[in-house]
């Protein structure tokens, strides 16, 4: 049985971490709960950290006699990941060993499935996934896989199946409107109906969710309203790196330079350069440069 399902003494911590409340999943008390739910609660406690930047933290509970379970040590290779991505090789060898000798184990499924997808290593993550036994992260995780391969078919596939069995789950919720997102149209508005109700409510706001509410506005086109949303996860946390990205899309949009500069900076700082949008801006303009190389100015007299 998935021990994050609705029926499980799980589901509060677990719908707590998906919604983006890490500091609540890690207040969360866990003195009452049964022997064998221990290791799955620890295990959010630890993504929660994660989550909140906390790889050095995570890396140094690990250890004792418990660290060599297959669980803390998925969480230990995403955590070795997170911490450095670009000198993450070992990492990404320890999440294939895994991936190999664990992949029934459903922690390892989904942690060292996302070390796999962020080291471009798809394929091997979707076949490390499609062994979960019912379980929604492992679903949720496929569905954004496959939207980060422009596969909207396969994403479409895998949150429509789960909406079969899974009713009004938060992951079916969640997955169908990222999925919405990258369709367009008439989806834009269904999304942004299950965002503002997270994050408007006072049980389930984040940051995290300000922001899906946010982009689901920019996507609208209703711009102010969008820079309130913003506004409000950037006073929750001023350094949330896809609160500062997403930030720095809006103002180019307003046309506001300066502050895209204002963000961008703070984003550069707060990722030390490691995130995705900084990136690719990165890469554009190496290509930019280099087809300029192509070409000499002509001046006319």
């Amino acid at each position: 049985m998935d021990p994050y399902s609705a029926e499980g003494e799980l589901v509060n911590i677990h719908s707590a971490y998906h919604q983006g409340q890490y500091s609540s999943v890690l207040s969360f008390d866990t003195s009452s709960l049964s022997p064998s739910n221990n290791l799955p609660a620890r295990v959010l406690k630890l993504r929660a950290q994660l989550a909140l930047g906390q790889y050095s933290d995570v890396l140094s509970s690990l250890k004792g006699p418990d660290a060599s379970t297959p669980d803390l040590l998925a969480v230990k290779c995403l955590a070795t990941y997170l911490q450095t991505p670009s000198a993450s090789s070992s990492a990404v060898s320890d999440a294939q060993k895994l991936a190999s000798s664990d992949k029934d184990n459903l922690t390892v499924q989904l942690l060292c499935g996302t070390v796999l997808a962020n080291a471009g290593l798809t394929e091997e993550a979707l076949a490390l996934l499609s062994r979960h036994q019912g379980s929604l992260d492992a679903i949720a995780l496929t569905t954004q896989i496959h939207l980060s391969q422009n596969r909207l078919d396969l994403a479409q596939k895998e949150a429509s199946a789960a909406r079969k069995w899974a009713q009004d789950s938060l992951l079916v919720n969640m997955a169908e409107s990222w999925v919405g997102m990258r369709e367009g149209g008439e989806k834009y508005q269904a999304a942004y109906y299950v965002f503002e109700e997270l994050a408007q409510a006072a049980a389930t706001q984040s940051v995290k969710t300000l922001v899906s509410q946010a982009v689901s506005e920019l996507h609208l086109g209703r711009l102010p309203e969008a820079e309130v949303a913003l506004q409000q996860a950037l006073e929750m946390d001023a350094e949330d790196g896809e609160a500062l990205a997403n930030a720095v899309v809006l103002n180019r949009i307003l046309g506001k330079g300066k502050e895209v500069e204002e963000y961008k900076g703070r984003l550069e700082t707060v990722t030390k350069g490691e995130h995705v949008m900084l990136k690719h801006f990165a890469e554009k303009k190496s290509l930019f440069d280099t087809a300029c190389q192509k070409y000499s100015p002509k001046f006319e007299p």
